[in-house]
């Protein structure tokens, strides 16, 4: 870490180049010495990733930015004031602290906070930028936090823990083999505190953790603009019994929440399915990674249009659906979509199709661009059908 990049004069030139090619800054002579160029252009590049990711920490004067690998990896501000939320207790520990963007909310909501860090510089930066955002509850360790667990005698009232994959390339992976294990060093975890928050990618299965892990309380997929960002597992220490999904879209006017339990999921009936009516409804991608297609029917009194295609309708307009509302214009059979030969301006997408939107571009002279959307899917009868429709603005 180097102190220098906090001079002043060097915080006014990240300042004044933030819109320059970092490139080119990596590539010319620092203005300072002692500084190299290519860590002002680490901390032009990092501190411009965190705009609109961290605009708490981009705001901030005398805040030092790691590589940008560690700003990818860090949370956003919106989806560590959600976690925040969901820590119990004055004491909670933070295993993979990174840069330290959870352990400074989490330091809102309770009394002290453990940031535990492997990487001595990634460590020092956590600490100094905590101290530049006035927070003082937090103890900063460098340490390996199985360890730090395994050696000492503290407790907490919750543990975070973000685990990484060790097979990056693997598409379909367990939790054990994620770093720390937290499946094999749960019952230390559960020795400690007795609540535990894991935070998984997006990408993992749902089915899968529920048969890895026990004493699961809850689930939170959490969105932000229709882009599934986290997958948080609740475990209680005492909990017995079948855990509550909470589907949460954040960076909304007001965030909006559907709760459920898959036995409801399962014992909820669709009796009928039906062609597109006045307003077409897509759900959000946390409602669709939790599977909760019955009961996104039964909760906003919709219609969905067949059992395999996930797209509702109705004559009202229900502005509470989490989600994209359309207005539909109008509704052709894909046959008969197929004979015209006029060239079509559109946002395209799919859903229950058998041709992706590249194939549907190529073959019928498809240009992206406009209000208009052209939405191909599967009807009530099974029947390959185009809905016209433009955004409903609520």
């Amino acid at each position: 870490m180097n102190k220098q990049i906090l001079d002043k004069e060097v915080q006014e030139f990240i300042r004044l180049h933030l819109h320059d090619d970092i490139t080119h800054i990596a590539l010319q002579k620092s203005p300072f010495p002692g500084l190299a160029s290519a860590e002002l252009a680490v901390q032009i590049d990092s501190k411009k990733r965190c705009e609109k990711k961290l605009p708490l920490w981009f705001a901030t004067s005398g805040i030092y930015f790691p590589p940008k690998l560690n700003i990818e990896q860090a949370s956003s501000e919106l989806t560590a004031q959600y976690k925040s939320r969901l820590v119990k207790g004055n004491v909670v520990l933070d295993m993979t602290g990174g840069f330290g963007v959870d352990a400074f909310y989490f330091a809102k909501q309770c009394g002290m906070v453990y940031h535990i860090e492997q990487n001595d510089e990634l460590s020092a930066i956590a600490e100094h930028n905590s101290s530049a955002l006035g927070a003082t509850n937090i103890r900063f360790l460098q340490t390996d936090s199985i360890h730090f667990l395994k050696s000492g005698a503290e407790t907490f009232d919750t543990i975070y823990v973000d685990p990484a994959r060790r097979i990056q390339t693997r598409k379909v992976f367990l939790l054990k083999d994620t770093e720390p294990d937290v499946v094999s060093h749960l019952p230390l975890l559960l020795s400690k505190a007795s609540r535990i928050i894991i935070k998984t990618s997006p990408l993992f299965d749902i089915q899968s953790g529920l048969k890895e892990l026990h004493n699961v309380s809850g689930i939170h997929i959490v969105s932000i603009k229709n882009d599934c960002k986290e997958l948080l597992w609740i475990i209680d220490r005492d909990f017995i019994g079948e855990p509550l999904i909470t589907c949460t879209a954040l960076g909304r006017p007001a965030p909006s929440s559907l709760t459920f339990r898959y036995s409801g999921e399962k014992q909820t009936q669709l009796s009928t399915f039906s062609d597109p009516q006045e307003y077409l409804y897509e759900p959000d991608v946390a409602l669709l990674k939790a599977g909760c297609f019955k009961i996104t029917a039964s909760e906003f009194g919709l219609t969905k249009l067949h059992p395999n295609t996930h797209l509702y309708t109705s004559d009202r307009l229900n502005s509470a659906f989490i989600g994209r509302i359309f207005k539909v214009t109008g509704t052709i059979d894909y046959a008969d979509f197929a004979k015209s030969k006029t060239p079509v301006k559109a946002n395209i997408s799919i859903r229950n199709f058998p041709l992706s939107v590249d194939a549907l571009k190529k073959k019928h002279k498809l240009r992206d661009g406009g209000d208009k959307y052209l939405i191909f899917t599967t009807g009530a009868a099974g029947q390959r059908i185009v809905i016209e429709a433009v955004r409903q603005e609520l």
